[in-house]
């Protein structure tokens, strides 16, 4: 909702306070004001100009040089490309000197070599979105009113010397959907009161009656039917202040008739529709159900087809209006309009929703029915638009309404007690105080035996239940009044389990590691729900599913991380290094709910070192990510009971993909991407790895001891071993530790040969092996002793010394 504080204060006092202030305090009150924006944009010397005389520039055929006068003794020489530019017109000039919008500075130039002192502007210059322009001036500059004066402040004649504020409604808040809302609002934040407006007009001794008969077929879909009808109406351009508060809500003016019907939705928030009571040819309304199939052209010359539970406002044979939603085409109000039918109806909300969203079209009224109007406000709304009608079209109105009548207008009805008020807030609010913010909201209450009786006004539709008043009690007093109190816990103290302190443990690894957390959907297709997982178990899929591609909990979290670094690649993002903690979904438990196992996966592709100062430069590879996962395992203290063994995974590249055992059982995998699955994704060399957190997490662990930092040396033995190709390391590094005695602390592969000096299928593989005591330095002879049994178990094994 934009709200223009020059329209606002007709109706409430904001004269002396600060746009910003105010706004802080509605945002404090419960609505958040999400912008403030200034409609003058820091313009400065706008001003009107007359345009005298015109003239074709002699060197250019889409350019006029323009004699304007600005106010001043002499004429001003303007050069204008605009194609409406005429002589005689009033009409928008930035001096030299101006600040227009968008950083522009007007000076004095030459086109053509014709001098130009400014600019004649459109509306478009000054900063009003075109999507507001009318369409006479769309495409050109904007004229003024024939009484405009010279040299006065254009911007104050546009309205430009405003503020709108634009607020962030919720659902719940239809009230503040029109100015009168928004003006309660105010004035009870203010403590202040609200200027209704005056409705008075004269009406002509013809009965609207003897020229209008209307029916209703269905009043629980439309309970409240009031129409009025107004005679020689002369349909002509708005004024310009109408125009101009239009603008500033958000609305595109159009003409008198149709503007009046606008202005009034924004100020009492109520939908009208204006018929041509010619085109209309019967005489009569009749509101009813569509026909299946029927047809009607709406407003925006769409052929919309119907369903029998839409609702049709008719002429009593075809259709004139889809009810709440849009009107026709066939009855609208044109410039040979003489005689306009004023609808003012309430509608159920549940109707026009569902019209709307069988039709696919959202309009301001359905907005507003769907949510509620209030119903005490319908009828003063007709009145109001034919008082208007009078004022600026000329017209005349006919004695009466034509209504059907059927709607509950009832005020909702709360008792509640100020001790359950303070109950639900944790805090005393004085009886008095609560009365003097239900009186400032302008609810009628009445204290009987110690309970708060309360109606409120059938505008706050959201007013039903006790805690609504407790709502309105706490927003209106301050929310920042509400004192801080902990919970009452007994001797139990909160904090963090251990699983979700190891957890953040996990996540603090992954974020020292450089990687950035992702979140991802749990949904995803059938095909891929189980791909990469780490177990595969029966899937669950979702009876009505939004779409294919979100159809089934998911089983493992690399196929989302995939997408994610897609995504990012797709936008030259080379690097990216994601991880995510989420849930995966097995099988089935006794509920016949899926089960829950809480994951860790990571995605890395790209570069993993980049210091391009310094000439260094590192692409992620399976080690990287290797080293990561051993990371976590290092924190939580599991080091020693993890292996790793080669794996072959689908969608995982055969020769650099390993399973991750705890304790001898797999409880995740790492791998690099299969070139295929690099190619489909669209991402180069890609590695991701995946955990089960709950096995890891939940294993146990022993105490944690530190050692002393070390006073005495380590000694280092290399050992180089020909090996065949496919053994794998790890299984040496498995035999040197069992041999190894207690003078053995650490065993590294630090080098891997394949070459021309080695026999086919042989590799050579070395191994640096440290050995130190914590208690005293090692003699030589305690160190070959140690290391000699290691030798013997290696040759034992198989394992050729070079």
């Amino acid at each position: 909702m934009l709200v223009s504080l020059k329209w606002l204060s007709q109706y409430v006092d904001t004269q002396n306070i600060a746009p910003a202030e105010l706004a802080e305090k509605i945002t404090r009150s419960g609505i958040e004001v999400d912008a403030i924006i200034d409609r003058s944009h820091g313009m400065s010397n706008v001003v009107v100009g007359h345009v005298v005389a015109k003239e074709k520039h002699p060197e250019a055929d889409k350019l006029n040089v323009c004699q304007v006068d600005v106010g001043e003794e002499e004429l001003q020489q303007i050069v204008c490309g605009a194609p409406n530019v005429d002589e005689g017109q009033k009409v928008i000039v930035a001096r030299p000197g101006a600040k227009l919008p968008g950083g522009i500075k007007i000076k004095k130039a030459k086109l053509r070599g014709q001098e130009s002192n400014g600019m004649i502007c459109s509306l478009q210059e000054l900063g009003v979105e075109g999507r507001l322009v009318p369409k006479a001036y769309a495409e050109g500059i904007y004229v003024l009113p024939a009484d405009s004066v010279p040299g006065s402040d254009a911007l104050e004649l546009l309205g430009l010397r405003d503020t709108i504020l634009e607020l962030g409604l919720t659902p719940n808040r239809s009230d503040a959907l029109s100015m009168l809302g928004v003006a309660y609002e105010v004035a009870a934040i203010l403590s202040t009161d609200v200027k209704l407006p005056e409705i008075t007009y004269t009406a002509s001794t013809e009965k609207a009656a003897d020229v209008l008969q209307l029916r209703v077929e269905d009043t629980e879909a439309n309970p409240l039917y009031a129409a009025k009808v107004i005679k020689n109406v002369k349909v002509a351009e708005s004024p310009l202040w109408l125009q101009h508060y239009l603008m500033a809500a958000g609305v595109r003016p159009h003409n008198n008739v149709v503007d009046i019907t606008n202005y009034i939705l924004m100020e009492y928030g109520q939908p009208l529709h204006a018929f041509d009571y010619d085109k209309l040819g019967t005489g009569e309304i009749v509101t009813r159900p569509a026909r299946d199939g029927e047809k009607i052209i709406t407003l925006d010359d769409a052929e919309r087809t119907l369903q029998a539970h839409n609702y049709l406002i008719t002429n009593g044979v075809e259709p004139e209006a889809v009810a709440g939603v849009m009107g026709g085409a066939k009855s609208e109000v044109s410039d040979a309009t003489t005689t306009v039918v004023i609808e003012a109806a309430y509608f159920a909300g549940s109707s026009v929703r569902r019209t709307s969203k069988d039709l696919g079209l959202r309009s301001d009224s359905s907005a507003r029915f769907e949510k509620g109007v209030d119903p005490n406000r319908v009828l003063p709304a007709a009145e109001r638009a034919a008082q208007l009608l009078v004022e600026l079209a000329g017209g005349e109105v006919l004695e009466g309404t034509v209504l059907v009548d059927e709607l509950d207008k009832t005020p909702a009805r709360v008792v509640v007690s100020p001790d359950f008020i303070n109950t639900r807030l944790g805090m005393k609010i004085s009886l008095e105080d609560m009365l003097s913010i239900l009186g400032r909201l302008k609810f009628d209450v009445e204290v009987v035996n110690g309970l708060l009786i309360i109606d409120a006004p059938t505008r706050r539709q959201d007013i039903k239940i006790e805690e609504d008043i407790v709502e309105e009690i706490a927003r209106m007093y301050g929310y920042d009044e509400i004192p801080l109190t902990l919970p009452e816990s007994g001797e139990q103290v909160g904090g963090l389990s251990p699983y979700q302190a190891a957890r953040r443990v996990v996540r603090n690894v992954m974020e020292g590691a450089g990687l950035y957390q992702a979140v991802t959907y749990s949904l995803t297709s059938a095909e891929a729900s189980q791909k990469f997982a780490l177990k595969a178990e029966e899937t669950t899929k979702l009876l009505m599913p939004m779409s294919e591609e979100r159809s089934t909990l998911r089983q493992s979290l690399i196929p989302h991380l995939v997408e994610a670094a897609a995504y990012n690649v797709a936008r030259q993002g080379d690097s990216v290094a994601l991880y995510e903690v989420g849930s995966v979904f097995l099988g089935q438990t006794a509920e016949e709910l899926p089960f829950e196992e809480e994951h860790l996966a990571l995605m890395l592709t790209g570069k993993w070192i980049d210091n391009t100062w310094q000439g260094e430069k590192k692409n992620v590879d399976f080690f990287v990510v290797k080293g990561i996962v051993e990371a976590v395992f290092a924190k939580l203290a599991l080091t020693g009971r993890v292996s790793y063994e080669k794996a072959l995974i689908d969608g995982l590249h055969p020769g650099r993909t390993a399973n991750v055992l705890l304790d001898g059982e797999k409880v995740g995998l790492i791998g690099q991407l299969h070139p295929a699955e690099q190619k489909k994704a669209g991402v180069k060399e890609t590695y991701v790895a995946e955990l089960n957190l709950h096995a890891i997490l939940g294993a146990t662990t022993e105490v944690l001891y530190y050692n002393a930092v070390p006073r005495f040396p380590v000694m280092t033995r290399d050992i180089a071993l020909e090996l065949d190709r496919t053994h794998a390391a790890g299984e040496i590094v498995s035999i040197i530790k069992g041999a190894g005695t207690k003078l053995l602390k650490d065993v590294k592969v630090f080098d891997v040969y394949e070459g021309e000096k080695m026999a086919p299928g042989k590799k050579s593989v070395a191994f640096s092996l440290t050995y130190f005591d914590p208690e005293r330095t090692l003699t030589d002879e305690e160190v070959v002793a140690a290391h000699n049994k290691v030798l013997k178990a290696l040759t034992e094994a198989g394992a050729e010394v070079r």
